[in-house]
């Protein structure tokens, strides 16, 4: 009897990739698939909080959004209300943090708060049979949170010692140098107190601003999950009846418009880094120009496959990442393009961001580029939205926008009508290099004389 041993061969991957003919070509894309939307309950509340609610099923959980419009004036607020935020799931008049989380817990939830300029939001989830107990617990820190002082004075210490941190990033500073220089001393730039400020922070005052301010007339709150809808409405309502203000939560007011102009360098000594942060007027979501602007940036920097990626990270190194994108302020939007870049390649990188500016108003996106963002936009969304935790905050972000389930229906089908002629027109109109504005931040002893020489830059 005789054995034959055939030794085993093994193909590189590129060997695989290829033929005799050459590479294996790439199979089409097929259509893409459709995520099947719920309809969403909602009701309006005594009180005045704004319900919506929607069956998600695949996950016996259910996931919860609140958001209550949370404006102030005071040059105290910002700090009071991070102090607020922190201290909020720290004890009741019939709870304290302990009982919070345990009672959490036994439920599979949990809940965070977090606020900024324009809104508080809590969020979380838990088992959809433990939406009675998680509401409960909702309720009873909306009604009834004491923000004891010890608790406060442990939050204080650990909020100015981030502060602190924070303040020393460099995306920090070139954060707040952009807001001021697109929005003035509007209270929207006021996203982080200061360390002083904080430390300044009684519990009475978090207290007094939680009664003035926490409260449910136009508030929004979001639940989706494997529920009842109406059966969760109804549970809202029993949880939160308690829930009462003399007033409606406060809304942030408009911004001022962007105002195009010079870009404004900001000396941080000793940077080796550099932040350009350009920005120029956008389109709201209901704007029916909204889809065309979308591709136009996804073409121009809004993933990784853009122009403006390709020349700044692939072809010249510059950067590990440049990034464009849409962001939405009261009553309006902002076109945000950043990138961090080292010290030395500042100015060349600045050049070739203008450039890529110029160049997608002067050489239109071809077709090819529409398809291929059209592609990416549509399935991203679609992404997004397969999960119960995506959509509610999605839902949640469209109803402080006055939208609704229907525009999110809707908006695959708008970017596939999208013609290529509409979003060379956006991207005229949008990507103008005299549209924008902004701010470099680094050390100005070392990138300011280059960077001046290109034009178009005021010391600040």
């Amino acid at each position: 009897m005789s054995t034959t041993t055939t030794e085993a061969t093994h193909r590189s991957a590129e060997e695989i990739g290829r033929t005799a003919a050459g590479p294996r070509p790439l199979p089409p894309l097929g259509a893409t698939r459709a995520v099947p939307l719920p309809d969403v309950e909602e009701r309006t509340l005594a009180n005045g909080l704004r319900v919506l609610a929607a069956h998600r099923p695949g996950v016996p959980m259910v996931e919860l959004r609140l958001r209550v419009p949370f404006a102030g004036d005071a040059p105290e607020h910002p700090a009071v209300a991070e102090l607020l935020a922190s201290t909020l799931l720290t004890g009741t008049a019939v709870r304290d943090r302990i009982e919070i989380d345990d009672e959490l817990a036994a439920v599979g939830a949990d809940l965070g708060v977090s606020v900024d300029p324009e809104r508080l939001q809590i969020g979380g989830s838990g088992l959809a049979d433990g939406l009675p107990d998680l509401l409960a617990v909702l309720a009873d820190v909306l009604t009834a949170a004491t923000h004891p002082d010890g608790e406060v004075a442990r939050e204080r210490d650990r909020l100015v010692e981030r502060i602190s941190v924070a303040r020393a990033q460099p995306r920090t500073v070139a954060r707040e140098a952009l807001q001021r220089k697109r929005f003035g001393d509007h209270p929207i730039t006021r996203e982080m107190p200061t360390g002083e400020d904080v430390a300044a922070v009684s519990a009475e005052q978090v207290r007094a601003l939680q009664a003035a301010a926490l409260v449910p007339g136009g508030s929004i709150l979001t639940l989706v999950g494997d529920i009842d809808a109406a059966a969760a409405i109804a549970q809202v309502e029993k949880a939160v009846a308690g829930w009462t203000g003399a007033a409606a939560a406060r809304e942030l007011s408009p911004p001022p418009p962007i105002t195009p102009g010079d870009l404004q360098l900001v000396h941080r000594p000793g940077s080796v880094q550099s932040q350009l942060r350009l920005s120029a007027p956008a389109l709201r979501r209901d704007d029916p120009r909204y889809a065309a602007l979308q591709l136009a940036n996804l073409v121009f920097g809004g993933y990784f496959s853009s122009r403006w990626m390709e020349n700044v990270r692939e072809d010249k190194g510059y950067t590990y990442g440049a990034h464009s994108g849409v962001e939405f302020v009261p009553g309006g939007a902002v076109l945000g393009v950043e990138t961090d870049v080292a010290s030395d390649v500042t100015a060349a990188a600045l050049l070739e961001t203008r450039y890529e500016l110029g160049r997608l108003t002067a050489v239109p996106p071809t077709a090819a580029e529409v398809d291929a963002a059209r592609a990416y936009a549509v399935g991203s969304l679609l992404i997004s939205l397969d999960n119960q935790g995506g959509l509610a905050s999605t839902l949640s972000a469209l109803a402080a926008d006055g939208l609704g389930i229907e525009w999110l229906r809707a908006h695959p089908a708008r970017l596939e009508s999208v013609t290529v002629e509409q979003v060379a027109e956006a991207a005229l109109e949008f990507f103008a290099p005299t549209a924008f504005t902004g701010v470099v931040v680094g050390d100005a002893d070392v990138i300011g004389a280059r960077v001046r020489a290109l034009g178009g830059i005021s010391d600040s």
